[in-house]
């Protein structure tokens, strides 16, 4: 049953017969049963639960026909959050560390759910509707990958800690270099690449314990297309602001992460429930800005002599931004369709401007201002 029809359904039977807007939570449950609308306990309890927020337990019915539409669908509408979001919406269950009996699986889930999601109704939403297949997937593939990469150059340099030294390294088909910019496949591909095991061990850990319960709850479309606009952004960056210096490791994408995540935390503090959020926020900063040292360590005072310039940290930086921005948009938009909010659109139109740019200024700028790049390795 689609909005339209549900809305003349409550018309024609005159549920509403003095014509004020308003039915009862009653009324409203026994047509849901009457008519088998598709939706589980879950879902009808939210429902049922705005209706008996105010006083008489009544409630706009054109405003339940729009959350009825749109539990109805895969995602939920900007309507079902304007309607959760008007007034106090108490939910008639207790929360969800009430709840008894759970296995591991599920308290995993729940864990999930209150490390993500700001909300209570959202994570009862997602507690109840969430299905452990598909798994998250992109985040322990990429991860495994890169393992897999590390560990085959390591084994064939035979050396695990400050990789970029070895003359062979550079030689990767993987790694972005200035002198290759023809090559575009590496503006993605160095993210399987990894400076050491100290940076591939920061990076996997970071990728497992905040991408893979963000993939849980924002599906693997939403959070691949986050990580990899930070890996597009760290390289192209690069190219345009350290025209000289290669670029490997997964951190553009890390940091769109971990700063989309840590973003949202900040912006919705008061209603996320995860444990010791205060510390585990200012151990999140330290680490990453340790890192960020590190690679402008690394940078500009290597510790050992190179045959050229050694990565640059800028796509850290670059990952950052795309974190705020994109990825803001994508976490604050939980379960609803993004092409419905103008700030994505924004967002995107920003972000291709500057996909556009840099692809002109790799093809045209390196001859234009004669920068003098290291020769192939």
């Amino acid at each position: 049953m689609d909005r339209s029809s549900l809305l003349q359904l409550i018309q024609e039977q005159q549920l509403d017969p003095e014509n004020t807007g308003f039915i009862g939570a009653d009324t409203f449950t026994g047509l849901v049963h009457s008519h088998e609308l598709p939706l589980d306990p879950a879902k009808l309890d939210m429902l049922v639960a705005l209706a008996q927020s105010n006083e008489q337990g009544q409630v706009c019915y054109q405003e339940l026909v729009d959350l009825v539409s749109a539990t109805i669908s895969s995602k939920r509408s900007s309507s079902f959050k304007r309607a959760i979001a008007n007034g106090q919406r108490a939910l008639p269950r207790d929360g969800l560390l009430d709840e008894p009996g759970l296995g591991v699986y599920k308290r995993f889930v729940r864990y999930v759910a209150y490390e993500i999601l700001p909300r209570e109704v959202d994570r009862h939403w997602y507690f109840y509707r969430h299905r452990s297949c598909p798994p998250p997937v992109f985040m322990a593939s990429v991860t495994l990958a890169q393992i897999v990469v590390f560990l085959c150059y390591g084994a064939r340099l035979n050396k695990w800690v400050l990789q970029t030294y070895h003359p062979e390294y550079m030689r990767s088909p993987l790694v972005y270099h200035p002198s290759h910019r023809a090559r575009a496949w590496r503006f993605l591909t160095y993210m399987f690449m990894h400076v050491g095991l100290e940076q591939l061990g920061f990076n996997a850990l970071l990728q497992l314990m905040i991408g893979v319960p963000l993939e849980m709850v924002h599906g693997l479309l939403r959070i691949s297309l986050l990580y990899l606009a930070g890996v597009l952004a760290g390289s192209l960056t690069v190219s345009i602001t350290d025209m000289r210096a290669p670029v490997v490791g997964g951190s553009g994408g890390v940091y769109a992460l971990c700063s989309a995540h840590l973003a949202n935390v900040v912006m919705n503090w008061a209603g996320m429930r995860c444990p010791y959020k205060l510390l585990r926020m200012v151990l999140a900063l330290v680490c990453m800005s340790s890192e960020v040292g590190r690679a402008v360590w690394l940078r500009f005072s290597p510790p050992l002599p190179a045959s050229g310039p050694q990565p640059s940290f800028m796509a850290h930086l670059a990952g950052a931004v795309v974190g705020v921005s994109m990825g803001l948009t994508i976490l604050r938009s939980y379960e609803e369709r993004l092409r419905d909010q103008c700030g994505w659109w924004v967002v995107l139109l920003a972000y291709g401007t500057f996909l556009l740019f840099a692809i002109f200024w790799n093809i045209f700028a390196y001859d234009l201002l004669g920068a003098h790049i290291p020769p192939p390795p």
